[in-house]
C-alpha cells in the first residue's frame, strides 16, 4: 500500500504499522472504548499485534484502507483509529472510529471523520460508506448527523441479535 498520511488542524492520521502495538493496546484494552462497539476488550499486547498484523494490514493489502491510527500532535500519541473498512459480509464499506475517553466531546471524531470521508470519496472514489450505531449511543448519532449521513434502517447486523441503527452517505450527497 502506499504511504498515506492524512492531516487535520489537531490530528495526523496513517495507516498502522506493527511498531504500534502499545497504542492500539490502551485504545482496544479499554472498556469504554468497547462500550459500543460490539467487540469484546483486547486483554494482551499479543492480541493488539494479532489485529494488526492479521487484520488491519491484510485490509491494506486487499482494499487498499482499512482501520488508520489517529495521533493527537498536541500528545504525539495514537489516541484511536478513525477510518473505512471494507465488510465482506454486507459487501460495503462502513465509517468506523474509536477514541480514548479523555478525547470525546472535543469534535475529535468529526474531524478524523471529515478526513477520511475525502479520502473515501475523492481519493478511493467510493459510491457509498455506510455506518452502524447503537440507538443509544447519541454522541456517534449526532457526529453522522453533522456529516450529512442519513438513517435508513434499524436492524440487526447479519447473524447478530443486537439492533443497530443504519446510516449512508453516498458521493451524491457527499459536500466536501
Amino acid at each position: 500500500m502506499k504511504h498515506i498520511t492524512l492531516e487535520t488542524e489537531r490530528l495526523l492520521i496513517r495507516p498502522f504499522t506493527l511498531a504500534d502495538v502499545d497504542g492500539v493496546f490502551e485504545f482496544a484494552s479499554n472498556k469504554f472504548c468497547q462500550q459500543h462497539t460490539g467487540n469484546d476488550v483486547i486483554t494482551s499486547r499479543d492480541a493488539a499485534q494479532d489485529l494488526i498484523e492479521n487484520v488491519w494490514l491484510k485490509d491494506y493489502a486487499e482494499f487498499g484502507y482499512g482501520r488508520f491510527a489517529v495521533i493527537h500532535k498536541t500528545d504525539n500519541k495514537i489516541i484511536g483509529f478513525n477510518s473505512i473498512k471494507f465488510l465482506k459480509d454486507i459487501q460495503a464499506t462502513d465509517l468506523g472510529y474509536r477514541f480514548l475517553p479523555e478525547y470525546w466531546g472535543k469534535g475529535i471524531a468529526t474531524e478524523a471523520s471529515k478526513s477520511i470521508l475525502k479520502f473515501a470519496f475523492e481519493d478511493k472514489k467510493l459510491a457509498e460508506v455506510i455506518a452502524t450505531v447503537y440507538p443509544e449511543n447519541s454522541a456517534s448519532t449526532a457526529v453522522l448527523k453533522k456529516l450529512g449521513f442519513q438513517h435508513i434502517e434499524t436492524k440487526t447486523y447479519p447473524e447478530e441479535t443486537t439492533t443497530l441503527d443504519w446510516y449512508s452517505l453516498k458521493t451524491t450527497n457527499y459536500e466536501g
